[in-house]
């Protein structure tokens, strides 16, 4: 019992870790997505108009509910999001540790696997607080895989049956928002594992969970045909065209991005000069999927456990939902950014857990090769994101200055011209109304007495 404690005091700790972080490199005001967010829902956050919306789901409905919360409790504080992100972060750090500790790993590895997780190689998602709803998705998506993985070997209650017809629900259509999409797909592939892995007992629960989640994804799909799409993309030829002009451009960028899990993007630039680091990096990552998929297949550990497997599908596929999405921006280092880290660790995290399982108890006879390869990459991948957690804790202080000296700005909005606004709040500034948009979303903050223009802030 006391060793249970123990590794839940983890995931608090971590949770601890990137609160301190949030608060310590950045501090309240809009920039960038908040100013959307303004502009369109702010000052009336009640409004049903903003509701009754076709394309609601796109929206990501747990987002109305907070912000509503923000306005009525808290002035419309930018920091409120943060904090939720960071605790939904710690969510899925108390999900996965009830797999590590049902399964008894040992706590070397479960430390490895916590490491990875709360890396502040997303310390863009964390600063960026518009984003708290899609670690909260990673949370439920985790929730969901731990549920199934004990359906899939028999140890399961009622409840656990219950949850997996009613989680995908909750999480499509109420939190994911376009993060359903690969979580859909990992979980219909899941429900046909599981029934061929229980074909003997002709069971009919496989089918009822993967109508579960077709349901809502179907549903998520509709409402997203009617959203409209609103990005500043150089590309003007079709997919196809683009990829038989460049084709190596294709195969840079999705390489390149699985580098990101060493080595966070922006530190790996200042770092590489040439493309050669990126690809030895991403090769290596790609091997570690490859062999993880191997050892899951020649050691049986599939019919022990699942929830790895899932893992590293999940994580694969997201690499390839990044390249098929983002490819339009024409620039092969726009995968290697901060604000994807959190779907990509869930590949990793499959690949440590498929080592912690097969080094659990010497349970496997796993040959020198195999330890050589879990050597490497848990060094691979503790070096990198220590590496990142050190140069991140380093720059801190100067993202705050950063963020306080935007505060001061917005302050005094009225004195500066557009195109100050729009070199300097990051929305979207290959817009010629870049600055207008702004004006208009911090007139709306002054107006209300929100956010930085809360009575005493001034």
């Amino acid at each position: 019992m006391k060793q249970k404690y123990l590794y839940y005091t983890v995931p608090l700790l971590g949770t601890i870790f990137c609160l301190w972080y949030i608060f310590a490199a950045t501090c309240d005001g809009i920039y960038s997505d908040y100013v959307r967010l303004v502009n369109s829902y702010l000052p009336d956050v009640f409004d049903p108009g903003h509701f009754f919306v076709p394309d609601i789901l796109t929206r990501i409905p747990v987002n109305y509910v907070a912000r509503i919360i923000n306005v009525t409790l808290f002035d419309y504080n930018i920091m409120f999001d943060r904090v939720l992100g960071v605790l939904a972060l710690g969510l899925s750090g108390a999900a996965i540790t009830a797999y590590c500790v049902r399964k008894k790993l040992s706590f070397g590895w479960f430390l490895v696997l916590m490491v990875v997780l709360f890396s502040l190689n997303k310390w863009e998602m964390l600063n960026n607080g518009s984003g708290f709803a899609h670690f909260l998705s990673f949370a439920l998506f985790y929730w969901h895989y731990e549920v199934f993985d004990r359906v899939w070997n028999g140890s399961d209650r009622v409840c656990d049956r219950v949850c997996l017809i009613v989680i995908p629900f909750a999480t499509t259509l109420l939190v994911a928002g376009p993060y359903c999409a690969i979580y859909s797909v990992t979980v219909l592939l899941s429900c046909v594992m599981l029934f061929f892995h229980q074909r003997k007992k002709r069971e009919i629960w496989p089918v009822i969970y993967g109508l579960s989640a077709l349901a809502p994804f179907l549903l998520y799909l509709w409402s997203n045909s009617y959203a409209v799409e609103d990005h500043a993309a150089p590309a003007t030829v079709s997919l196809l065209t683009q990829l038989m002009d460049t084709p190596g451009f294709f195969v840079r960028f999705f390489v390149k991005s699985f580098s990101s899990m060493v080595i966070e993007g922006e530190r790996a630039e200042e770092i590489f000069r040439t493309n050669g680091p990126f690809l030895f990096l991403g090769l290596l990552v790609i091997g570690f999927y490859l062999l993880a998929l191997w050892y899951n297949w020649y050691y049986h550990l599939y019919e022990e456990t699942i929830l790895p497997v899932l893992l590293i599908i999940s994580g694969g596929l997201n690499h390839v939902l990044i390249v098929l999405s983002r490819w339009i921006f024409l620039l092969e280092n726009y995968g290697l950014s901060s604000r994807y880290a959190l779907q990509f660790q869930t590949g990793i995290l499959g690949i440590i857990l498929t080592f912690a399982l097969l080094f659990r108890k010497k349970r496997y006879r796993v040959g020198s090769a195999v330890k050589l390869v879990a050597g490497i990459a848990c060094f691979v991948f503790l070096a990198g994101n220590c590496y990142t957690n050190y140069v991140e804790i380093k720059k801190a202080p100067h993202r705050l200055n950063a963020y306080e000296k935007r505060a001061e700005m917005a302050l005094k909005f009225e004195e500066l011209t557009d195109d100050e606004l729009c070199a300097n709040f990051e929305y979207r500034p290959s817009r010629e109304d870049s600055g207008q948009k702004v004006r208009s979303a911090l007139t709306i903050l002054k107006e209300n007495g929100y956010s930085v223009f809360r009575e005493g802030n001034q």
